[in-house]
């Protein structure tokens, strides 16, 4: 059934004399069902002309014969110097112009530039897939993102006006809000011709591509279109109709494609590692663009990654970190790696598998184990285990004074001690100045010889070890050092245990 109404009669009309496609015409019509968009275009232009014959059987001109209004509305483009006639919209869908619609026999919408029209089409649809299909992703679902220029707000805007205007001499109102925004009438249309071209649900997330658009600094146009709405909400309609022809100018061509670009969805790979090098640090040691160390837990391991998931990057991150010199033994420190844009994401367990084998067969500094992929959301339990959760270590100490056995057995007896750590002078260059308070929930000490005892200890997430040793020149309170009333110092330290039940243990 034909959407429009008789009532929707003298607006279609005006609109079809004065450039505007079937599609533009259901918008400002207010038709919000999706069936009457997805006709073929030529089906949908008879059916209108149909809709709008008169009684005596008098067709109205068909927008491919404009009639003479057409005439006047070109002088009046001629003379209008701030408008692009030449398809100043661009759809930002494709690689290259080369897939650009040259319909010669297309009249151009004068709102939509010709996006509810060529671009809609099976042929169209079908070259876009071909693009996508030749970027080697895998992928089981799509999300379609276009932007739209900011010329079409101001061409929607006047023929919004133009129509508010006539409906206003027959009583009637149009609101801006009445009108169905391009870009869902564009996703009804294409959205199941993708998916039936691609053989993959299509998510209905909007098709706007939300970050476009938005301002700043290296940007050689002011003319954003947020700029330009916000533009089209302040000023006086008659101080629009001054500056831009309502109706807007039909454009001499259809609107030009740019690029498409293909991008997946991040993917999210987790284990736990175990370092054994007192001589590699967790991520790369950088200090003013000099390499200090050629390389780190960080690469080793995600190294592989990349070239296996064929992305472009990664992000890194991992349940604390620990010192270059700070082995971590135990059952290994949690760590998540975030990989950005990947070709390449369906993998079976048994090819993770073999991945980490290969990890741990190249380098004996660290290994991995428990690897898995993981949703983003799940990395949130590795985060929270980082400040919520306990650790433990073990360290190796010396004293200035002779010591004997009895002289430590002491520490074995203290209980979830409480300690004051200001932020280390090591970390200061990197950490915000302040007091934190930690817990050291237990020790237990093994008498080495006069100068040197092993200190093993559980302490809340967060505690600085080291400080908690040796003071750091009286910034961390209590310490080994007061508490023994000797000068005190760490010579090795390793952590034992990082107490976060994440991500799951897998079976060997």
């Amino acid at each position: 059934m034909f959407p429009l109404t008789e009532e929707n009669k003298h607006v279609a009309r005006l609109l079809l004399n004065t450039g505007t496609c079937p599609r533009c015409i259901f918008r400002f019509c207010g038709v919000d069902f999706h069936e009457p968009y997805k006709l073929p275009y030529e089906e949908l232009l008879n059916e209108l002309r149909k809709f709008l014959e008169t009684e005596k059987d008098e067709l109205i001109l068909d927008v491919l014969n404009p009639p003479p209004k057409k005439i006047r509305l070109q002088e009046l483009e001629d003379r209008t110097d701030n408008v692009n006639q030449n398809g100043e919209g661009r759809l930002s869908v494709i690689e290259d112009g080369s897939i650009a619609s040259k319909n010669s026999n297309l009249n151009v919408c004068n709102v939509c530039l010709g996006i509810l029209q060529a671009f809609c089409e099976k042929d169209f649809i079908k070259k876009v897939c071909q693009k996508v299909e030749a970027s080697g992703f895998e992928f089981t679902n799509l999300i379609f993102s276009v932007s739209f220029p900011p010329q079409l707000s101001v061409r929607e805007h006047a023929a919004w006006l133009l129509v508010k205007q006539e409906m206003g001499k027959q009583s009637l109102s149009l609101g801006r809000n009445d009108i169905v925004q391009l870009k869902e009438a564009y996703k009804w249309i294409t959205h199941p011709l993708f998916s039936e071209e691609l053989g993959v649900p299509i998510d209905g997330k909007g098709t706007i591509c939300p970050d476009c658009f938005k301002p700043a600094k290296n940007k050689q146009s002011v003319f954003t279109r947020m700029a330009v709405m916000k533009a089209l909400n302040k000023i006086k309609e008659e101080d629009f109709c001054k500056q831009f022809p309502c109706p807007p100018n039909s454009p001499k061509a259809v609107c030009t494609v740019l690029e498409i670009e293909c991008a997946h969805g991040a993917v999210f790979v987790a284990g736990r590692y175990n370092k054994y090098s007192r001589n590699l640090p967790q991520t790369p040691w950088i200090i003013d663009g000099e390499r200090k160390l050629e390389s780190s837990v960080e690469e080793l391991i995600s190294d592989h990654l990349l070239t296996v998931f064929k992305a472009e990057s990664f992000n890194f991150s991992s349940s604390g970190r620990e010192d270059v010199d700070v082995r971590t033994l135990g059952n290994g420190r949690p760590f998540a790696i975030e990989l950005v844009n990947p070709h390449r994401v369906h993998f079976t367990s048994q090819e993770i598998k073999e991945l980490q084998q290969k990890i741990n067969k190249s380098s004996n500094k660290i290994q991995v184990r428990d690897l898995q992929l993981v949703t983003r959301e799940a990395i949130g339990h590795m985060k929270e285990g980082e400040e919520e959760k306990t650790k433990t270590y073990s360290a190796l100490i010396w004293t200035n004074k002779a010591i004997q056995k009895k002289d430590i057995e002491f520490l074995n007896d203290i209980k979830d001690l409480k300690i004051d750590q200001k932020t280390p002078l090591r970390v200061l260059h990197r950490r915000p100045l302040a007091v934190r308070t930690r817990v050291i929930h237990f020790m237990e000490t093994h008498y080495v010889d006069a100068h040197h005892f092993r200190l093993y200890l559980k302490t809340q997430a967060g505690t600085y070890i080291k400080e908690f040793v040796h003071g750091d020149f009286g910034r961390t309170k209590p310490n080994i050092g007061s508490l023994m009333n000797v000068t005190a110092d760490i010579l090795e330290l390793d952590v034992e245990s990082v107490d976060v039940d994440w991500p799951p243990a897998l079976d060997d």
